[in-house]
């Protein structure tokens, strides 16, 4: 399929793509926790083969979509930035010193598998209470179920046809937006699970910015104000430091394309 969307759109220099998965400097797709059995797939020698005389840039689809919002999206300007993306799970693209970090195997920006509870829920990558069990969209998802099944005739549990082991992640940010204080109450939960994470690489990274992305961040002011928040009261020295703004990504559901191939173009002899 890309094959054939490159060669519809006429002549081109370049080529990139972003993944999920562990990606390697040449462009190797290792392991991708969320798709089983996809194991050392040579994706750059693919596209390579089909395309001889183009520059191919094969990376992380989250470390694309960092690099995107730091040259053309919101963390533009910045040389220090941290871009989250929040989904089903999380990743990460780190921006340091104006560069984007890759790591001595191309691995670097896993933000999502950082273990922030030893004893927490089993994570599709094998190890246990990885942020993104707490932080994602499912760990929203999970929050959720645990207070409408407390609340079974409220909002979210109504938004969900009434069955409170329906409720999703969506239907908690929608009953906040309205309101409702249980779902208001889950929000600030998550919120400091968010913020959590975010402390840690604040405080390994000492960012300029920090970037929220992924398809949470559309709920807005009901999941960045509990956030921030949480935020202020959790990273290192926090009344000491120069405060760190926490903004929503601009670049939406495009920012993994516009990175990869702001990537492929760099790969391009000059």
């Amino acid at each position: 399929m890309l094959a054939d969307t490159v060669e519809a759109l006429g002549p081109a220099e370049a080529v990139g793509v972003g993944t999920p998965g562990l990606v390697d400097v040449a462009g190797v797709l290792r392991v991708a926790p969320n798709l089983p059995g996809v194991v050392d797939l040579d994706v750059r020698a693919g596209l390579l083969a089909r395309f001889p005389h183009m520059a191919v840039r094969v990376d992380n689809d989250a470390t694309c979509a960092g690099w995107a919002e730091a040259r053309v999206g919101a963390a533009r300007g910045a040389t220090d930035a941290v871009l989250v993306t929040l989904g089903t799970g999380i990743g990460g693209g780190v921006i340091a010193n104006g560069l984007l970090l890759r790591g001595a195997n191309g691995f670097a920006g896993e933000i999502g598998h950082m273990v922030v509870d030893p004893g927490g829920p089993p994570c599709p990558c094998g190890q246990r209470g990885c942020w993104e069990r707490f932080a994602s969209g499912s760990g929203l998802g999970a929050l959720a179920r645990q207070a409408a099944a407390a609340h079974p005739f409220g909002p979210m549990a109504d938004l969900a046809g009434g069955d409170a082991e329906a409720v999703r992640g969506e239907h908690a940010t929608a009953a906040a937006a309205d309101g409702d204080p249980v779902a208001l109450a889950v929000m600030a939960d998550f919120g400091r699970w968010v913020a959590l994470g975010l402390a840690n690489l604040a405080n390994i990274f000492d960012p300029q910015i920090l970037v929220l992305g992924g398809g949470l961040v559309e709920a807005g002011d009901v999941l960045l104000t509990p956030v921030r928040s949480a935020f202020a009261g959790l990273v290192l020295a926090g009344p000491h430091r120069p405060p760190i703004p926490i903004v929503a990504a601009t670049l939406g559901q495009r920012a993994g394309a516009i990175g990869a191939a702001l990537l492929a173009g760099e790969e391009r002899p000059a």
